[in-house]
């Protein structure tokens, strides 16, 4: 394989016939003027050709689903990799996509509570544990020796009815004695039920004691309860007094807390998932939030009557007579005026006609024979039209309109967290899976590096953190320390996708594979673009070449290779400048690039600002999205600030 990159005869865009020779295995920067072709030469020329050709390379069948790539205008290129692409453009804006997913970390996260979390019963919070019979004989084997015990296969639990067929069947099967409602019976003695109580019965399958050679009968017994009762077995220490509570001792093949009777399916990597109905909070689906009606979206002007159109729903189309005649049936009925301000509204008129009225109410009106007419109808109050329709409405458009007037707000049986109570309940180092992914990565990382588990669970989780703790250092080395794992993808800017992407591609420990990059430092602070670069720098130790379009000082100067491509930007660019080490770069006379990083020009600070009138200013108070917290800022007007 050839050891460079040939280019030759490129003229996409405004590229002037270009022709280059570009190391491989390297990190290359194209730097230049804005506007003078350097992503038309990396994204539009070398990126292209790698992915047509990569296309070209698969199946008939395959091609048919990726479409025809147009060949960009290039005479030819030699040695060129499979190339991937990792540009600025923000992921998709799905709403059920966030940081975790994208970066497969929640995937490893739900491996890791399937396997090593803890459940509890989400209403006591007590743990519950699922048992095999082997795990139950053993237990019952660290007892005290001669510990005298009867096993109890409890078949009906708090259930209405007389069950004499149940009794006639065990009585079939060899069965001697039960337990019901507390007391033993013989089976052929057992009294007569009440049909219409509850009762409880277990069947008494042996009487036992804890000795050595007694091991192979226990076992027996247990297995044979745990069939009769569907994974549940009781052990009563008859020794015991009555009121003791540790006279008895349940045990249960499946994760259920007896307490509160409730059980938990078999957890699995898709329990943990949003986006998988075996774990997705039902009210919500999955999504975290629930679209609610904003009584200020729908009366968006106070100073406005209802005769006047106060309700924007209803203000305007073919249909706002008739909304018109059931606001006055209401105010009739309620004995208020359709000419009053909204604001100056009786608190019990707005109430009934945001949330509706109680009784029905008279309509009258005159037909087109202008004939008196009235009927009486019930009033749903606006707000419930306004979600009645989003729900029903087929058409976009008007699922969309209705939409305007609604807001998202946390779902109220998940707060937000997107799943069931129950997966919420299982936990590791006493800390949920919605817990651990609103961490930022930083003090997600911190606490899974902390995590003490016990050895069989530690055995279990040992590769899966490994995995996780490896991809949250690689999203920690492009300075993404601030997000949360639960951060909605379409929350992120073009730069944190892009450095996510990265970060992935890392984690996937390709080699041999051109990446091309579009100014991967932007909005990145200085403190942290010496991570991003030592980044840039594995990906490349890896055995894979970057070409990396890019104006930070610091990158250009790592880099192994620059080309810098002008002189100016449009019609003026389209040229290689320099193409060389950056030695060259510094020394080339004819690069405005060169000139700035040598010290050759130089940007001079203004001497003088322009005053500010602090009394003019846009404020904002207590901006609280994504990662703010309540935070307080006035902006002067007519002036150029810098956020940072």
């Amino acid at each position: 394989m050839r050891d460079t990159l040939v280019i030759k005869g490129a003229r996409e865009h405004n590229l002037k016939n270009i022709s280059l020779e570009l190391p491989r295995d390297a990190l290359i920067v194209f730097t230049g003027l804005s506007g003078s072709g350097k992503s038309s030469l990396a994204f539009d020329t070398i990126f292209a050709e790698g992915q047509r050709r990569y296309v070209e390379s698969l199946s008939s069948y395959a091609r048919q689903f990726l479409g025809q790539l147009d060949k960009p205008d290039v005479d030819f290129i030699e040695g060129l990799s499979p190339a991937v692409s990792i540009d600025q453009k923000s992921t998709n804006r799905n709403p059920r996509s966030t940081v975790g997913t994208i970066t497969e970390v929640h995937d490893y996260l739900r491996l890791l509570y399937a396997r090593a979390g803890t459940p509890h019963c989400p209403e006591c919070g007590d743990v519950i544990a699922r048992q095999t019979p082997q795990q139950i004989v053993d237990r019952i084997g660290e007892l005290a020796e001669g510990t005298r015990f009867q096993v109890l296969a409890p078949v009906i639990r708090e259930r209405k009815g007389e069950f004499v067929d149940l009794f006639r069947s065990l009585q079939s099967q060899g069965f001697s004695r039960v337990r019901v409602d507390g007391v033993v019976h013989a089976l052929g003695e057992v009294p007569n039920l009440k049909k219409q109580e509850k009762h409880t019965v277990e069947v008494v399958v042996d009487r036992l004691s804890v000795k050595s050679n007694a091991r192979r009968r226990i076992t027996d017994s247990v297995e044979t309860a745990l069939r009769l009762s569907g994974g549940l077995v009781v052990l009563e220490f008859v020794d015991r007094a009555a009121k003791d509570p540790e006279r008895e001792r349940t045990f249960s093949q499946h994760l259920a807390c007896l307490k509160d009777d409730l059980s938990f399916e078999q957890l699995e990597p898709r329990s943990f998932s949003f986006n998988s109905p075996f774990g997705a909070c039902p009210e919500c689906t999955g999504l975290g939030v629930r679209l609610v009606v904003d009584p200020e979206l729908v009366v968006p002007d106070g100073s406005k009557s209802l005769s006047e159109g106060a309700i924007a729903p209803w203000a305007g189309g073919h249909v706002s007579n008739y909304f018109a005649r059931l606001l006055e049936a209401v105010a009739d009925d309620l004995g208020f005026s359709m000419d009053t301000p909204w604001d100056q509204l009786p608190a019990k008129a707005r109430k009934a006609v945001l949330h509706g009225h109680g009784s029905q109410v008279t309509v009258r009106f005159r037909n087109r024979f202008n004939r008196s007419r009235q009927y009486t109808t019930t009033f749903e109050g606006v707000l419930g039209f306004v979600e009645r329709r989003h729900e029903e409405s087929e058409s976009d458009a008007s699922r969309e309109r209705y939409a305007g007037f609604m807001r998202e707000e946390p779902c109220a049986a998940c707060n937000g967290a997107r799943l069931k109570p129950l997966i919420l309940a299982v936990t590791l180092g006493g800390a949920s899976i919605a817990d651990v992914s609103a961490l930022s990565i930083a003090e997600c990382a911190d606490f899974l590096r902390a995590l003490k588990l016990p050895p069989r669970e530690a055995k279990i989780a040992g590769r899966v953190l490994k995995e996780i703790n490896e991809r949250l250092q690689f999203l920690l080395d492009v300075g993404l320390d601030y997000l949360s794992l639960d951060r909605a993808a379409g929350t992120l800017s073009g730069g944190e996708a892009q450095r996510i992407r990265l970060a992935t591609q890392i984690g996937s420990g390709l080699v041999g594979v051109l990446y091309v990059l579009d100014e991967p430092s932007i909005g990145l602070h200085q403190r942290d673009n010496r991570r991003l670069i030592d980044t840039l720098v594995r990906l490349r130790n890896l055995g894979n070449t970057l070409i990396v379009v890019e104006h930070d000082e610091d990158t250009i100067k790592t880099a192994d290779w620059v080309v810098d491509i002008g002189p100016g930007a449009g019609e003026h660019g389209g040229e290689v400048v320099v193409s060389g080490p950056v030695a060259e770069l510094l020394a080339a006379t004819d690069s405005a690039t060169g000139a700035y990083l040598s010290g050759r020009r130089v940007i001079a600070v203004p001497p003088t600002r322009r005053s500010v009138d602090l009394s003019r200013a846009l404020t904002v108070r207590g901006a609280a999205e994504n990662n703010l917290h309540d935070v307080d800022a006035s902006f002067p007007l007519g002036a150029l600030i810098a956020v940072t």
